[in-house]
């Protein structure tokens, strides 16, 4: 599991709202004399950066202030690639002589990073090589840079317009960046350990493999509190690297491996290894096999107390559980089988019920799915399965859920072994009760609270404590083969609790689940029983988007039967602000208006649904 990367302080905050560009469109001599001057205004005001005692000093307000009008100028369109050229070949000619100072500094290094990925790879290739030159030696030249809070983001930004190489028009203006990213590998193989400890360079190095691979990631632009980003790992782009990266690629990767102690033992070098096994997962499988192999190899052969596997107490560090996490993760079924015959076998309850080792076995359980050795795995966590409930390691039950859904295999025994867990296996009454049971994660008796001797219940209870992890493991279930006990134990509820889990943000996923996972049977008695519910559904954030996507799985008779009971409340609808939405999706002023024709063209969409599902089935 990769970590979280901590933000940088000059991360946090908004983008300050950019003002509309004054220029126009004009001759071309006007346009030279405006990005010119533009230029110049900025050198005019430029001081030389002084040294005190060695030490770096920032920009001044003068060269501050430029650097953020040329920061708010690439934040806005140019009219022409021309434009654009100009612009920033003036602002690299105020950078020449000073990149060092200009990278170092907050506002300088943010404009930096703007500027990349508009100038050519030779223009980048300068910049990266004049931030190597100084005084100091050219080892300690490169760590100085790629180490620094501000410059590192710079050095990144840099290394990232390698995937520009293969649409460069000149392979000498692509090599004059390829060797300046050869020249920084070359200089953290000489002291990795200094970089991938680091925290800022640590950054830079991941970013060198994921370029010396030929897959980068995302940029790291947008920063501010409210913005959403995709949830999981980023989606890596690959392009085609040079020849002497494929070389280098492997030279790097086995001058880290010398040091995989550290990578145990410390969490920021830990990343590193997970981006390098990943990287190479993804374009070298055959390196990634060795590296693998290599990295369970010392975990597995590092002294311990007698009759224990030293792999025991790394899974249980918060440093190398997640390496460990990675490495279950991309295993082969050879590395899988030999890990738990040697390691595991005999200690996964334990393990689960640890508050770190739990998550590499929750990756051991999603590695495991489709190989042999899950059928041994998922024995022996089944008979700790309530110990593990109790401790409210839920990830690791969701996680063997998925994986019985996935491969197909013990499905019966681990919906059994639920039943008992939630003490509603006997009598065959108490069934009935398993998914509010599932949801809230409580037993039959603390949910209910009061019961006679027999089991039988003396109240109907609300349906409530829905929560996500609930949520999920009845997702995970409702992919079981045989879900008849999920859907009599729906089909029991009152409707007024089918809308409250429609409505509900982790809820409304299990409705979702068990309407489209179901035939066109069991969709439409899931329907008849929510009918009357339709309106207050709809008028709900979740709610609106669940009846949309029951929607798109309904039959023409289904649909009729919700467009029906909607129309009445065409008012209360129209003015919702969710249903409104559902109002205009589902064409119902059509329906009230035209039926005929709004039924043929509901046919017609049905007939094109079953089409195109029978041919990607």
């Amino acid at each position: 599991m990769l970590q979280k990367e901590d933000k940088k302080p000059w991360e946090k905050g908004g983008n300050r709202r950019q003002h509309p560009s004054e220029d126009g469109v004009g001759e071309d001599d006007q346009k030279k004399s405006r990005l010119q001057g533009a230029a110049e205004q900025g050198g005019a005001g430029e001081k030389e950066t002084k040294q005190r005692s060695g030490e770096w000093k920032g920009l001044d307000a003068l060269s501050v202030g430029y650097f953020r009008r040329v920061g708010d100028r690439l934040g806005q369109a140019f009219e022409d690639d021309e434009e654009r050229g100009m612009f920033v070949e003036n602002v690299l000619a105020e950078v020449k002589g000073k990149a060092k100072v200009v990278a170092m500094d907050k506002t300088g290094s943010v404009t930096l990073q703007q500027l990349m990925p508009l100038a050519s790879l030779d223009q980048v290739g300068a910049v990266l090589a004049e931030l190597w030159t100084g005084k100091e030696e050219e080892s300690a030249a490169y760590k100085a840079m790629s180490c620094d809070r501000c410059a590192g983001h710079v050095v990144e930004s840099a290394l990232r317009q390698m995937c520009r190489w293969t649409d460069s028009p000149e392979e000498v203006e692509a090599g004059a960046l390829e060797s300046q990213v050869l020249l920084l590998s070359a200089a953290v193989r000489q002291d990795p350990v200094e970089f991938i400890k680091h925290m800022y360079g640590s950054h830079a190095v991941r970013t060198l493999l994921h370029v010396l691979a030929g897959c980068v990631p995302p940029p790291r632009i947008d920063t501010r509190p409210g913005a959403k980003g995709k949830p999981g790992p980023p989606q890596l782009t690959d392009f085609e690297a040079p020849v002497s990266f494929w070389y280098e690629f492997k030279s790097l990767t086995e001058e880290l491996m010398t040091n995989v102690n550290v990578s145990v033992a410390d969490t920021v070098a830990s990343v590193v290894f997970q981006i390098m096994l990943t990287v190479a997962h993804r374009k070298r499988p055959k390196l990634c096999r060795k590296l693998l192999a290599g990295i369970a190899e010392y975990l597995g052969t590092r002294s311990a107390a007698p009759g224990t596997s030293p792999l025991l107490v790394f899974l249980k560090d918060q440093a190398s559980s997640r390496l460990l996490e990675v490495v279950f993760k991309l295993s082969s079924k050879a590395l899988l089988r030999q890990l738990y015959r040697d390691h595991l076998r005999g200690h996964l309850v334990d393990l689960a019920l640890h508050k770190i080792a739990n998550f590499p076995v929750q990756r051991l359980v999603a590695a495991s799915a489709n190989h042999k050795v899950f059928s041994k795995v998922f024995d022996e966590l089944n008979e700790g399965l309530e110990p593990i409930l109790a401790t409210g390691h839920m990830g690791v039950i969701v996680q063997l859920a998925d994986s019985c859904a996935e491969s197909g295999q013990k499905q019966g025994e681990l919906m059994q072994h639920l039943l008992s867990a939630f003490h509603c296996e006997e009598p065959a009454t108490r069934q009935a009760c398993c998914l509010p049971l599932f949801l809230s994660l409580l037993t039959h008796e603390v949910y209910y609270a009061s019961e006679t001797a027999e089991g039988d219940l003396k109240k109907e209870v609300p349906l409530s404590s829905i929560c996500y992890h609930g949520s999920r493991l009845v997702q995970a279930l409702a992919r079981f083969q045989d879900r008849s006990l999920l859907m009599g134990s729906l089909r029991a509820l009152a409707p007024t609790d089918l809308a409250t889990l429609s409505s509900d943000p982790a809820g409304s996923h299990v409705m979702q689940a068990l309407i489209t996972l179901s035939s066109d049977k069991g969709r439409g008695k899931i329907l008849r029983r929510m009918e009357g519910q339709f309106v207050q559904i709809a008028c709900s954030r979740t709610g609106s988007r669940l009846l949309e996507a029951a929607w798109n799985s309904a039959s023409v008779s289904q649909r009729e039967g919700i467009a029906a009971e909607l129309a009445p409340s065409e008012t209360r609808l129209r003015s919702d602000q969710f249903a409104r939405h559902v109002w205009s999706n589902f064409a119902l002023s059509h329906f009230v208006s035209r039926r005929p024709r709004w039924k043929e063209i509901q046919t017609g969409e049905s007939k094109k649904r079953k089409l195109f599902n029978d041919i990607i089935a």
